[in-house]
């Protein structure tokens, strides 16, 4: 529930009382109704022509070189009532591959928490239920080859390629030409990508790219959209691209594109918050006090693991504290989720070792027939909080989960070697040129390899 102070604010955003915002200072002469059943009336016209026109055509040039249209947007969130904060600002920097700029939001000046960042109207935001009743009935039939918490996206998905093909006469024409084209998650990597990578982010990695294959499957049940976008790999890859690295979760499990909000970049120390009125309209506050220049951030997932936002995002956070341990476990059980696993099996940036790591290790450890009376003497003391019959246990058995953690490590710690810049370099000097997204990859190794390493020396130590 919102306090007074809060509702205050937000009355100030709609109004322009108290606050300044940035007023347009060029005319965006097309403007299309931005009302609920835009597309619907233009849905019967978009039937007629999509199958003839040809992609080329179409307005939004969408190869990964393309340039991004970011001097436009501005006026155009203006324009549809989308509240600018006096101190928000866009601005570019140079990405791993050096050809391409990742465009973010900071407050240009000082500011203090609770100030006003973003107001944007519920009827600028694309959510999925939106997307499901606007497309109607047509669509339902490819929920079928989709898993149910892909049903939501998977209506952006198509209402991103809808708009798409609307081009100019799209209300929301010039938010999408301002979006990226080229991408380094999971569904943009390559073959040659999943080899660079060690087995648990190569995993992650290829879970999104199947989840793309997915949905491109799933068009074939889709007649409104034009055979050249389905049968396009640079389209649909640059729509699914567009909704999962920029979707949000909303209260009550829905998703959303909430242009500008989708600007903020990630961080493991979030700095602005983001809520919902009950009309769906979105606010975005500072949180804390932030410098000039500073990015405005909030938490895009679990910063704890590198390897997830790497294949989601496509992008490394390297401010986060911990990374998750890579012990992965085919058909955990219930008790092994209870005692951490995965979200809290973590190695920290000092080579610490989180307890849970121990914990898993050690119930695992324990499985055995003739311990299983033990496993579960150690399971109901870590439920009954008794820590002294847990230490009792780990203490018992910790020569053994010692050594399986020191196997664990000292195999990632070889492979992470084997996936290092330098052995590529030997082997792969000029496919650096060739595969744009190495030098993320490679970052992302050695990120993980410190880590490891340093978790390595802390093992070798009490081995010792």
């Amino acid at each position: 529930m919102m306090t007074s102070h809060r509702l205050a604010l937000i009355s100030s955003l709609l109004t322009g009382s108290s606050f300044a915002f940035h007023l347009p200072t060029t005319t965006i002469h097309r403007q299309p109704s931005l009302t609920n059943n835009h597309n619907h009336n233009h849905h019967h016209h978009h039937q007629q022509r999509a199958q003839s026109v040809t992609l080329h055509q179409y307005p939004i040039s969408i190869t990964e070189n393309a340039p991004r249209d970011t001097i436009t947007l501005t006026d155009w969130a203006i324009n549809y009532g989308i509240g600018l904060g006096d101190t928000f600002q866009l601005t570019a920097a140079q990405q791993d591959d050096a050809i391409h700029d990742d465009v973010y939001t900071i407050t240009s000046q000082p500011i203090d928490p609770s100030t006003p960042i973003l107001s944007i109207p519920s009827n600028v935001i694309l959510t999925g239920s939106m997307a499901r009743q606007e497309l109607g009935s047509q669509t339902f039939g490819a929920e079928d080859s989709l898993l149910l918490s892909d049903h939501q996206p998977f209506y952006l998905f198509l209402k991103v390629l809808t708009e798409y093909e609307l081009g100019d006469q799209s209300p929301w024409y010039y938010w999408l030409n301002s979006l990226p084209r080229y991408y380094s998650n999971g569904a943009s990597m390559t073959d040659f990508c999943f080899g660079c990578l060690p087995p648990y982010a190569a995993g992650l990695a290829l879970a999104e790219k199947q989840r793309y294959k997915q949905y491109v499957e799933a068009l074939s049940n889709i007649s409104f959209l034009s055979e050249e976008s389905k049968q396009s790999e640079e389209v649909t890859k640059w729509a699914f691209n567009v909704v999962f690295t920029r979707y949000m979760e909303l209260p009550g499990g829905d998703v959303a594109l909430v242009p500008m909000a989708d600007y903020l970049n990630h961080g493991a120390e979030p700095n602005v918050d983001i809520s919902y009125d009950e009309e769906g309209n979105c606010y975005v506050y500072s949180m804390t006090e932030v410098g000039a220049g500073e990015p405005l951030v909030f938490s895009y997932g679990d910063s704890t693991n590198p390897s997830n936002l790497l294949a989601r995002y496509g992008f490394l956070d390297e401010s986060s504290s911990a990374t998750f341990c890579k012990y992965v476990i085919e058909n955990p059980t219930f008790e092994m989720f209870n005692l951490g696993y995965p979200n809290s099996m973590y190695f920290y940036n000092d080579g610490g070792i989180s307890n849970e790591v121990w914990d898993v290790l050690l119930y695992e450890l324990l499985k055995g027939t003739s311990l299983e009376e033990q496993q579960q003497a150690f399971y109901q003391a870590h439920m009954s909080g008794d820590e002294a019959t847990k230490q009792y246990y780990h203490e018992q058995y910790f020569p053994q989960t010692l050594a399986v953690l020191q196997i664990h490590v000292d195999y990632l710690v070889n492979e992470l070697d084997d996936l290092s810049e330098s052995s590529w370099r030997k082997t792969f000097r000029k496919d650096q040129h060739r595969h744009p997204r190495l030098p993320l990859i490679l970052r992302h190794n050695n990120f993980v390899r410190g880590i490891f390493e340093l978790v390595q020396q802390n093992l070798d130590g009490m081995a010792s």
